[in-house]
């Protein structure tokens, strides 16, 4: 296979890959680095298997083409190439958290004199080094890193990297407990992609909207923190990202666990100010909070369905249904049935809680 041929068929994975025909383009670029004779063509395929296999979440795959690009580069003989392919090599490593290789990859690609090029991608290898050190706890030399990355981004005009340093230093305050830059950082990064992400792939903006997501947890704006996850959600959907989509559910539980928590906090403190203002003989502000604690049993499906009584306020035999309703067990004992009240769904081996 030629140079033209093995250009047409890595545009006709590019089309059907960017179309979510994932195994098709594969299919496609495995024959290629099979049957084509061009070094360069090879090179760029491998890219292309590079950065798929990353978006499914599959890094020893990953890295596997990754080392097989780095022979096709000093095939080539060209500074370039191989600068590129140790900063594919980094980043699979970077994914596989072995952070100590990723350090020494991106160390070995700074190292190299190459051209234009090659040194407009030092701003990614800071960016891979800075994530690296991160995950290494070693905070200083992360941020160093971070810093050199964005300035190598403002120099090159290359607002991609900005938005992806951005997104990284929202990871890496996040870390540091200063919410207000963790959010700042992301929220940065989105207008990049508004202002110029017109013919940027989607996932930048997935990227920022789920750094936002979890800034905005850690700042219990939960609503806010919800809406960004589910922007995120749906483009790591549409575009199969498989690690984007793990992260996504996992920032999703986060966000029902802490509304459930504050809920929990305000249904003792209603139950706990009813009690005080019920022995005061303060009618008033004891049917406010009688009221308050009723709303955040309804919030939290923290009622029994038969009875229509409170769970949760103090102890009690419970019954949990398969369809994961609650009653009280002595309610469900005296109901005579084997359904769910609230479902109609049947109770199939309920068990106690």
């Amino acid at each position: 296979m030629g140079q033209d041929q093995t250009k047409h068929q890595i545009e006709k994975g590019l089309r059907l890959y960017q179309s979510n025909e994932t195994a098709k383009a594969l299919d496609i670029w495995k024959r290629v680095l099979e049957k084509s004779t061009d070094l360069p063509g090879r090179f760029r395929v491998l890219g292309c298997l590079i950065t798929a296999h990353s978006e499914m979440g599959k890094y020893a795959e990953m890295k596997k083409f990754a080392v097989a690009q780095i022979d096709v580069a000093r095939e080539i003989a060209d500074s370039d190439y191989v600068t590129e392919s140790y900063l594919n090599l980094a980043r699979s490593n970077e994914k596989l958290c072995d952070f100590t290789k990723t350090v020494n990859y991106c160390k070995t690609c700074l190292s190299m004199q190459g051209t234009t090029v090659g040194l407009q991608l030092n701003g990614q290898v800071c960016l891979s080094m800075g994530n690296a050190y991160l995950g290494l706890s070693s905070f200083q030399k992360a941020l160093e890193c971070f810093e050199k990355a964005l300035r190598y981004a403002h120099s090159n005009d290359d607002k991609m990297l900005e938005c992806r340093v951005c997104c990284s230093l929202g990871n890496f305050y996040i870390q540091l407990k200063d919410y207000e830059k963790a959010l700042f950082f992301p929220c940065k990064g989105a207008e990049l992609v508004s202002d110029y992400g017109k013919t940027w792939s989607l996932k930048y903006k997935a990227m920022s909207q789920y750094h936002m997501a979890v800034a905005y947890r850690k700042l219990a704006r939960l609503e806010d923190a919800m809406e960004c996850c589910e922007e995120s959600m749906k483009i790591a959907i549409q575009h199969r990202d498989r690690p984007l989509q793990a992260l996504c559910l996992l920032c999703f539980a986060d966000i029902h666990r802490h509304h459930a928590d504050t809920l929990l906090y305000m249904l003792k403190a209603h139950s706990l100010s009813e009690t005080i203002y019920r022995v005061k003989g303060s009618q008033r502000l004891l049917r406010e909070h009688v009221v308050k604690f009723h709303e955040c049993m309804e919030d939290m499906e923290l009622y029994c369905g038969m009875c229509g009584d409170s769970i949760g306020d103090k102890n009690s035999q419970l019954q949990a249904l398969p369809c994961s309703h609650l009653f009280h067990l002595k309610c469900f004992q005296n109901s005579g049935t084997r359904g769910c009240p609230n479902c109609r769904r049947s109770a199939m081996k309920p068990g106690y809680v």
